[in-house]
């Protein structure tokens, strides 16, 4: 089953800071991890369980897929997956619970 995906809007804001910040050096980088990023994004749809579940949180509806440096965040529901945040692997995933709820 394919599944819809949906951004939150913390996520699109994740994403167009991430292009920013790596366009200060290169615009073509930034272009191709943002490529990059969306293009996983859409593969999540077919296959939704293929990420990992979020050691930090530990649900199963909730899990992760990593691009470059970059965790792409995403929780699973009925008929859709919301990708709830886009952050650096290095950086802490803290304050995001209030993006899981709808």
């Amino acid at each position: 089953m394919v599944l819809e995906v949906k951004w939150s809007p913390e996520a699109i804001e994740d994403l167009e800071s991430i292009a920013e910040y790596i366009a200060r050096d290169s615009e073509y980088y930034a272009r191709a991890v943002v490529t990059e990023i969306l293009s996983v994004s859409r593969n999540v749809r077919e296959f939704p369980l293929m990420g990992r579940v979020v050691p930090e949180i530990g649900e199963e509806h909730i899990r992760e897929r990593f691009i470059y440096s970059y965790r792409l965040v995403y929780q699973m529901k009925q008929q859709k997956i919301l990708v709830v945040a886009v952050i650096h692997g290095k950086r802490l995933l803290e304050n995001i619970e209030e993006r899981f709820k709808d």
